[in-house]
């Protein structure tokens, strides 16, 4: 693996422990695809810094057993906001 793929996906996992963000919320902030950072976090991670993959993990887990009720969260909010105008 590359250098700067290990600096990438270790400063990938710094932000995200950092600021609790989702995938989605780290990738715009780095300014690449989903996947590569899901790619960074899972895989290539494990490989450079096991520990440290181990804490961005149980972020991103619960992120995903929340997803369900952001998502709600957010059609509700479009909705209502459509209703008051």
């Amino acid at each position: 693996m590359k250098a700067y793929i290990e600096e990438r996906a270790v400063e990938i996992a710094n932000y995200i422990i950092e600021h609790k963000a989702t995938v989605r919320q780290a990738a715009k902030h780095y300014g690449i695809s989903k996947s590569t950072v899901h790619k960074d976090i899972t895989d290539r991670l494990c490989q450079v810094n096991p520990a440290l993959a181990a804490e961005t993990r149980k972020i991103i887990d619960v992120n995903k057993s929340e997803r369900h009720i952001r998502g709600g969260m957010a059609t509700k909010e479009k909705y209502a906001h459509l209703h008051a105008v």
